[in-house]
């Protein structure tokens, strides 16, 4: 993956979206970078826990010895740091940049919030109440994409850009929702700019390197969601 800029190390976990986004990230730009697994259910390694005191979490990326924390913190410190080398991820124009960041956040804390309690909620009812949540968030994005793209190809235009990256990184956890729901999370009927972008998205050679299977992702979220019923009904 292209030539190295410094001492690159990418501390993750094959489940996570969140490390899928430095992934595609570094994938786009063309860097190259050693990546070191972490087992964050089990045993967290002291290099993490070193890197990462605050949160304790994936992503870490590591630059010459110096940590990077937080997926969003990562992604435009690459795209700041490595502007000489691959596309530019953020737009130039400032307006767009902010209109980028704006979808960005609404997608950590709007989406990405009840989405991870549809697989650790302790009842059926408090799933069922998240998995609510997390649809009504996604139609929203149907918006973001019209009002970004301005009708071209991808969220940054007719490059793939930082919306591009976080979006995309939820596609496999997307399909993997619709199989648990029964229902499609990004329904074309709804949502057809959204659903039209993700299969010219999914066809990129970037994607199809990084992207999970959502059939591992699936048996990854019974598991979760078998294990949290497990704790409420021993309570």
């Amino acid at each position: 993956m292209g030539g190295s800029n410094g001492e690159l190390k990418l501390l993750g976990h094959k489940g996570s979206p969140f490390v899928t986004r430095v992934k595609l990230a570094l994938g786009l730009k063309g860097i190259s970078y050693d990546y070191v697994e972490e087992d964050i259910f089990s045993k967290k390694s002291d290099l993490l826990l070193r890197s990462n005191p605050v949160h304790k979490a994936v992503p870490v990326l590591i630059h010459n010895g110096k940590p990077i924390c937080e997926s969003q913190v990562i992604v435009q410190y690459i795209d700041e740091v490595f502007a000489g080398t691959g596309p530019s991820l953020l737009p130039a124009d400032p307006h767009d940049r902010a209109l980028a960041r704006f979808w960005v956040a609404y997608i950590d804390d709007k989406l990405a919030v009840p989405w991870d309690q549809v697989f650790r909620a302790r009842t059926d009812e408090k799933r069922n109440e998240a998995m609510r949540q997390t649809f009504a968030a996604a139609e929203a994005l149907e918006g973001g994409r019209k009002e970004c793209s301005k009708g071209r190809n991808f969220f940054g235009g007719e490059n793939v850009g930082y919306l591009d990256i976080v979006v995309g990184s939820l596609v496999p956890w997307a399909k993997a929702t619709s199989v648990l729901a029964g229902a499609e999370l990004f329904d074309a009927a709804k949502m057809p700019l959204l659903v039209a972008w993700m299969d010219r998205f999914c066809e990129l050679d970037v994607a199809k390197a990084v992207l999970q299977d959502p059939n591992i992702l699936l048996e990854q979220a019974k598991m979760l969601i078998a294990k949290n019923s497990a704790v409420a009904s021993n309570n």
